[in-house]
């Protein structure tokens, strides 16, 4: 699998509820609640941290999974926030590179 990096969009409002993120595109009004998983997804996505490097160094110490099923999970997760441009992807660090979308 190639490198993935991530990053916020700054067309997005946020706030922090207990563990939880609620975000909000502002382009098209669509309305996310993170889980606590997706929340530290969210709150490492800094377009200089692959995407491998957080589910190894944050998710699977935190929730005890493995990295297989952690990564598949995040994968899906970027997938689908990055489908309503809430989350920038890309195959370098997003201060090099144009982002690009995952494949289905």
């Amino acid at each position: 699998m190639s490198e993935t990096y991530i990053a916020r969009s700054q067309a997005i409002a946020s706030r922090l509820l207990g563990n939880e993120m609620m975000v909000m595109s502002v382009i098209d009004s669509t309305f996310f609640s993170l889980n606590e998983a997706a929340t530290l997804i969210w709150e490492s996505a800094d377009g200089c941290t692959e995407l491998m490097d957080i589910v190894e160094q944050k998710i699977c110490p935190t929730f005890q999974v493995d990295p297989e099923t952690a990564l598949h999970d995040a994968l899906q997760f970027v997938r689908q926030l990055s489908q309503h441009d809430i989350l920038k992807v890309s195959s370098r660090p997003l201060n090099e590179a144009a982002s690009v979308k995952i494949p289905a």
